[in-house]
């Protein structure tokens, strides 16, 4: 094999790397992107740490939830936290 024969087998595998491990993590990044930029007031959201509040007012970059029946129990916290929307029927 000569050089061209190792700079192929090179590109080849790095075109591999691209496809299996950067090219789904730009899409999912993407996607949750597009989630977070629909994030209105008034949706039940579920968060990182698994507790399910609605929106009750936002910011650029952080959201106050509200946690369950108690009036009381309002949270900030920043957006990125937020891994599924469920807008109001």
């Amino acid at each position: 094999m000569g050089n061209v024969g190792w700079l192929l087998y090179i590109v080849v595998i790095c075109g591999m790397f691209y496809f299996i491990g950067i090219r789904p993590s730009q899409k999912e990044r993407k996607k949750q992107q597009e989630m977070l930029s629909s994030v209105a007031v008034g949706d039940t959201v579920l968060t990182s740490s698994g507790f399910y509040g609605v929106i009750i007012d936002m910011t650029d970059d952080t959201v106050i939830v509200e946690f369950g029946g108690n009036k009381n129990c309002r949270i900030p916290m920043q957006k990125t936290a937020i891994v599924q929307i469920e807008k109001p029927a």
